[in-house]
C-alpha cells in the first residue's frame, strides 16, 4: 500500500524545509500531528527518534518513526511500525520555479507486513491519505506565511 501526495507551496525551499525539520515547533501549525517531540537526538537528523500522535481511525495512535535519511533541504525520511504493519515516509523538497520562489514538497508513504490487510478492511488507505493531504496543506499554509510578501 503507498500514499504518494505533491504540493507546490509558495515559499523558498529553505523555508518549507526551516518549517518541516522544526518539529519542536509543529504543535503550533501541524493539524495532523500533535503531541509531537523528539525521543532521541537533538534535530530532525539522521538516527533521531520523534513521535507524535495521529487519528486515522477512533482513537489516537502514538507513531514513534527513526529518521533513515536526511539531506538539507532535500530530503527526509523515516520509518517505523506498529501493530504488525510497517510505514516508511519520504519527503521531498525541490525547487519548482527557475527564480526559487516555489517549492514542490512530495510526500510518499509505504506500508507493508503481515496485519496490512487489516489495515485495508479498517479503511485505514484512505484515513491516511487524507491526512497526509491535512499535512501537506498545514505546511504549505506555514511556510507561506513565514515567506509572506518577501518571496
Amino acid at each position: 500500500m503507498e500514499i504518494r501526495e505533491t504540493i507546490r507551496i509558495r515559499a523558498p525551499v529553505a523555508t518549507v524545509w526551516r518549517v518541516f525539520t522544526d518539529i519542536e515547533n509543529w504543535e503550533t501549525w501541524n493539524t495532523v500531528c500533535r503531541e509531537c517531540r523528539l525521543e532521541e537526538g537533538r534535530a530532525l537528523e539522521k538516527g533521531a527518534c520523534i513521535s507524535f500522535s495521529l487519528s486515522p481511525l477512533i482513537f489516537p495512535l502514538r507513531i514513534a518513526p527513526v529518521v533513515e535519511a536526511r539531506r538539507e533541504n532535500e530530503t527526509i525520511v523515516w520509518s517505523g511500525g506498529k501493530w504488525g504493519v510497517r510505514a516508511r515516509h519520504a519527503f521531498f523538497f525541490r525547487k519548482a520555479d527557475e527564480n526559487g520562489k516555489w517549492t514542490e514538497l512530495e510526500s510518499i508513504e509505504a506500508f507493508s507486513g503481515p496485519l496490512l490487510w487489516a489495515a485495508r478492511l479498517a479503511g485505514l488507505h484512505r484515513r491516511l491519505h487524507r491526512l497526509t493531504l491535512q499535512l501537506l496543506e498545514a505546511i504549505r499554509k506555514e511556510a507561506e506565511a513565514l515567506a509572506g510578501d518577501g518571496v
